[in-house]
This record gives C-alpha cells, structure tokens and sequence, in this order.
C-alpha cells in the first residue's frame, strides 16, 4: 500500500513537471509569435492611396474581383545603387510595372504589364510632400511615380485603365534580389545567349538557377535581349514571375517555420503597399486569397502597343485592343484571345507593332 503511494506521489510530480513544461512552452511560443509580429509589422512601410486620391476615382468592384498595381521601382538609393546598374541619378521611376487583376473566385489572375515607355496622358497628382504636380500629355507613364509618388502611380493607371486599383505593392531592386534569395533562387530558360553589359547579365542558351543579383540582372536586362526595347524585358519579367511562383510553392514553407520566418522578414523588409496592406494580418489575408493561384491559374500579357507616331522612341496603346484588354478585366472576364495569340513566345521576339505613319523602330529608355 505504501509502495502505491509513493507510485502515485511519484507520477503526480511527473504529471506536474510535465504541465508545467508544456505551460512554459506555451508562454515562449506566445512570446516569440508575438515577438515576430510586431517585428514583422514594424518592417512593412505603407502609403495612404485612398486619403491622397479622394473620391475622383473608378468604383470598385462588387463582385469579389480585385486589381493591384505592382510596381518595382528603379530607385539608387541606398545598397539599391550597388546592384542597380546604369544611370544612378537621384529620382526613381517605376522600372516594372504589372497591374493583377484577381477574379471573382480567386481561382485565376491576369498580369498586364504596362511598359514604362508608354505615352499617356499624366494627370494632376499631389506628391508625398503634399505638393501640387502638374499634369503632362505625352509623358512617359513610368513619370508618374518619379513625379508623384505612389499616388500618382496609381492615378496614372486607373485613368489609363479605367480599374480601380484596390492595393499597390512596391518593391526595389535590393528588396527584389532578397526574395529570391530567400526562397531559393528561380530557374530560368532562354533560347538566345544573353550578354549586356549594363546590366551584367551573361548566360548561355539553355536553363539556368539564378541567385537573387543574377535573377535581378534578367529582369532588367534590356539590350541583351529581342530588339533592345523595354518589350523583350517584359517578356524575361512574365518568366520569372512565374518562375518565383514556382519556387515558392515548391520549398514546403507553412511546413517549415525557420524558412517561413526568414522569407516573411525578407519580404516585409522589401516592399512598400497601401495602407490597407500595411499589416501582417493584411498581408496573410492576401496571400490566403491568392494561395490558390500558381503559374498554370496565371494569365501574363502585355499592354498591346505601337510605335508613337510623334517620337520612334516611344509606343502608345494599340486600338483596339488596348480598350478590349482593359473592358474584359473590368467585366471580369479572360483577356480575348487575340491579345493572347499575338503575345511573343520569347523576348527575342519582342518589339513594338509598328504605327502607319511612323518608322517601326524600337523604344529605347534615355
């Protein structure tokens, strides 16, 4: 009986000792969760589009469909100088920009990337000082950001697109190269050998793994490739989105807290969005919307254009088409298929469909 009581005494302390561990571990992942939270929130910089732009804006969509500019800016500043290549002036442009239209369901997305040689016609913004910028015709669309900001980015496209821009998301070459190398890098696939000296891209035909500066390098890459143009870039930019895509989904991250820590640091640190995006609770709500999109449920085409009758440098949209593109996302329906089918297959096929009445000479960017 004795020697029952001390069985019992002994697996009551065990039983306690045990609580008592499991109470401690459960307080420190408390802790560290919320540890990473705060950091995590602390990394995310954001900008007020809705309180800059005011009511003078396309309505959203009501039927569960939403659009977000993402923009990759080509700004010097900073460890940006050092990877950037080329001109290192003191303004940034938007050196990329896609506009993602995400259907009713989430099922499938649509990537219009705008090329930034684009003539539009720039409206009146207000900068992030609060000072009035003039509008401008035929400005080169990537002047809307080097202008005014995100803002006038973002006022830019829904008066060139007639969509409402629910988000805006920014990243920079520094915060581009971390991502990828966060997740792993990304494989790519070009059927020409690629050599520029701007931006010091070198690769043989053929697939490649590319490290975050490499992968940079591919995406900006501009003489190496197609006519020279700003198009045949766009065409690598569609490859690696879908490359990064690829790499994301397959690196098991929800599975794997230490590499799910390190890719949302990274990727915290490296972009700006709008205020509505500027949390961490914002920013899994996104993902957990998009989670059912990979490089098949993708759509990635490029704003049809020709060259601008006014200057062989520049293109302007293409119409028809440019209005169809824009009224189908609006309807929430599949890009026509004859934008799709005159897409090029590869970026050294890249250039601009040539105006009647100008020379069909490639855009160049000064």
């Amino acid at each position: 009986m004795a020697e029952h009581k001390r069985v019992l005494t002994r697996r009551r302390k065990i039983l306690r000792a045990a609580a008592c561990a499991f109470a401690a571990l459960v307080v420190l992942g408390a802790g560290a969760a919320g540890y990473a939270y705060v950091k995590l929130n602390g990394n995310i910089k954001s900008v007020d589009i809705n309180a800059r732009l005011g009511d003078a804006r396309p309505p959203a969509a009501t039927d569960g469909s939403f659009n977000v500019l993402v923009l990759g800016s080509d700004s010097r500043n900073g460890e940006n100088g050092d990877l950037a290549g080329g001109d290192t002036g003191d303004t940034a442009r938007s050196d990329t920009a896609m506009v993602l239209h995400v259907n009713q369901d989430h099922s499938h997305a649509e990537v219009v990337s705008i090329p930034r040689d684009t003539l539009v016609t720039r409206p009146d913004c207000t900068d992030a000082g609060g000072k009035a910028v003039a509008g401008a015709k035929r400005a080169m669309y990537n002047s809307a950001f080097e202008a005014g900001g995100a803002a006038c980015a973002v006022k830019t496209t829904e008066q060139l697109t007639g969509l409402r821009m629910d988000h805006y998301v920014q990243i920079d070459f520094a915060g581009f190269a971390r991502v990828v190398d966060a997740i792993g890098g990304a494989t790519v696939s070009t059927t020409v050998a690629i050599h520029d000296k701007d931006s010091g891209l070198d690769l043989a035909p053929g697939e490649h793994h590319l490290d975050g500066q490499q992968s940079l390098a591919f995406v900006r890459t501009r003489h190496g490739v197609g006519d020279g143009s700003d198009l045949g870039r766009i065409e690598l930019q569609k490859q690696m989105v879908k490359s990064l895509l690829q790499q994301a989904g397959g690196i098991g991250l929800f599975s794997n807290p230490v590499k799910l820590w390190s890719v949302g640091d990274t990727m915290t640190r490296s972009i700006t969005t709008d205020s509505a995006l500027g949390s961490v609770n914002a920013l899994v709500g996104l993902v957990q919307e998009l989670k059912g999109i990979g490089p098949d449920q993708l759509g990635m085409v490029t704003l049809p254009v020709v060259t601008a009758p006014s200057d062989p440098n520049r293109v302007v949209e293409q119409q028809p088409q440019a209005d169809q593109l824009w009224a189908a996302l609006k309807a929430d329906q599949p890009v026509p298929q004859a934008i799709v089918s005159a897409q090029p297959e590869n970026p050294a096929q890249a250039a601009p469909t040539a105006a009647p009445t100008a020379p069909a000479k490639a855009p160049a960017r000064r």
